[in-house]
């Protein structure tokens, strides 16, 4: 699987959606929907919903995250938003301001 990168220089208004891993080293307004992994790295902005298997960031989120595997919060990211997702690893030093909903299944 090859991954796209979206450089610390580009800026994108719009939605993206595919299925590959995709890395943003600069802005992305808008809406992201992926079936692999998103990496947001610490130069990434990204102002938009994300819907993805994995999320991981080191930048800055603001807007909601569902992920169908797991969010991870790296040391200096900002995130303002809900996420959901059933795994959630916060970083010691990470900034986020939301509600978590880890969405566990009901034992029957």
């Amino acid at each position: 699987m090859a991954n796209t990168v979206i450089g610390s220089s580009i800026v994108i208004d719009g939605e993206i959606s595919g299925d590959e891993d995709l890395v943003i080293q600069g802005t992305v307004k808008g809406k992201i929907s992926l079936k692999e992994s998103l990496f947001v790295e610490g130069s990434g902005v990204v102002e938009a919903d994300i819907e993805t298997q994995n999320v991981e960031i080191a930048g800055r989120v603001t807007g909601n995250i569902a992920a169908s595997d797991k969010v991870e919060l790296k040391t200096d990211c900002r995130v303002v938003g809900d996420i959901k997702a059933p795994r959630i690893l916060i970083a010691d030093g990470a900034s986020f301001k939301g509600n978590v909903d880890m969405d566990i299944p009901k034992e029957r």
